[in-house]
């Protein structure tokens, strides 16, 4: 903790910082052109999605996670499949690929944290990081999974 701080200040940055940097990286990510993404093949441990299912019983939670996306104009809604043809759900992978890297790079952030938080506060802060981004990382992935195999089976 090279910043010694009170513990007001540090809880005030701490919950100033945390809520800048989710919606700030989430409207930068939402600005950003589709084009740029691109994801790869789920990998095949993955199982068309079955891995998450059953490693995560994510179909039991998944629909509770906020989708930011719905919140800046342009944003692409995640939350559930309002079409099947091919162009749309060509889309819906890459914004699940926009999505995913939108948490992992929100996650980057954590050591900055480091910087005015005590040691068992940094603890606090990763713990935060992991729970406010794991979940929709496992959800992106999971839905690019399954969809990324029903375009394999479209005709």
């Amino acid at each position: 903790m090279p910043i010694e701080l009170p513990i007001v200040w540090i809880v005030v940055l701490n919950v100033a910082g945390w809520g800048s940097i989710q919606m700030g990286m989430a409207w930068i990510f939402t600005v950003m052109p589709v084009s740029w993404f691109n994801p790869r093949t789920a990998y095949g441990w993955e199982d068309n999605g079955r891995f998450y299912e059953h490693v995560f019983a994510i179909k039991r939670w998944k629909g509770k996670l906020p989708d930011a996306a719905r919140w800046f104009s342009g944003g692409f809604a995640k939350g559930s499949l309002t079409d099947t043809r091919p162009d749309y759900l060509r889309r819906f992978v890459r914004e699940t690929w926009r999505g995913e890297l939108c948490h992992w790079l929100a996650m980057g952030w954590t050591p900055v944290f480091f910087l005015w938080n005590p040691w068992w506060g940094d603890w606090i802060i990763i713990a935060y990081a992991l729970a406010a981004n794991v979940p929709c990382i496992l959800a992106q992935r999971y839905n690019r999974a399954r969809f990324q195999r029903l375009l394999l089976l479209r005709p």
